[in-house]
């Protein structure tokens, strides 16, 4: 006698909802090697995280209607999608932090194969995503996304859900922040070129003869080298300050 394997339909509801809603949120979130994962692999993380979560799976009606059921996966998807943002706003920080220092310090047209897109990228950007994506992993942040998922289907479950529209004004407002830490992390080193630039001008006005002109790429290289190596000391403290302050507003929005 052969036994046959079911499940209610409210419970298949219910897992396609949860389903849409961590599925929405891992287009963004920096974990390491995800967006270079086979998409095998990336399916798999999700159902896992999904399955993890079926201690507070929602209670689904077993007959919606299929417009309101395809509202309701729309409506998970694109607060999936906001909690992602936020996320993916801490590996955008460091990105534009390596943008700025690589073009200060002459590492323009110096590119490497960027490890979670396999593309060529400058190589101060590709170190700053690195640190970004261990730093990530060591604080322990995806635990802090599962556990955002695991209230929010406490206090907003599927089909219960309603987007507010003042989540894009407060999304919005976090993205503006992206562009502040990121200044912070490289004024050290745009003022260091300034004064590089500064001091060698000065010193070819004082003495014309001096060919200090090819001097000028060696010490902004050396000093701006000199300068990251240093920064990254700092970057721990910031990115978890960052961090901290993304997950707060994450989770203003679950309350």
């Amino acid at each position: 006698m052969h036994s046959e394997l079911s499940a209610p339909v409210g419970l298949i509801y219910s897992f396609l909802l949860v389903l849409a809603r961590v599925a929405g949120s891992m287009i963004f979130v920096p974990l390491p090697g995800v967006s270079s994962m086979p998409q095998p692999v990336r399916a798999i993380l999700i159902l896992a995280i999904t399955m993890s979560l079926y201690p507070v799976w929602p209670v689904i009606p077993a007959d919606p209607s299929l417009l309101a059921y395809l509202g309701w996966i729309a409506v998970e998807a694109a607060f999936g999608l906001c909690i992602g943002l936020l996320v993916g706003f801490l590996s955008d920080a460091m990105l534009l932090f390596g943008q700025i220092c690589g073009l200060q310090a002459g590492f323009s047209y110096a590119s490497t194969i960027d490890p979670n897109t396999q593309a060529d990228s400058p190589v101060i950007s590709a170190l700053a995503q690195s640190v970004a994506a261990l730093l990530f992993v060591t604080l322990g942040l995806h635990r802090y996304i599962i556990r955002i998922f695991a209230e929010s289907l406490r206090t907003h479950p599927p089909a219960q859900l309603a987007l507010n529209v003042h989540w894009s004004e407060i999304i919005i407002h976090a993205a503006g922040s992206v562009l502040v830490i990121g200044l912070r992390l490289a004024l050290p080193i745009v003022a260091l070129m300034m004064i590089v630039d500064i001091t060698l001008a000065l010193l070819s006005r004082i003495n014309p003869h001096l060919q200090l002109i090819h001097l000028s790429m060696p010490l902004k290289i050396l000093a701006s080298l000199g300068t990251i190596a240093g920064l990254l000391m700092l970057f721990p403290v910031i990115y978890s300050e960052y961090a901290d302050r993304m997950f707060r507003i994450a989770y203003s929005l679950i309350r």
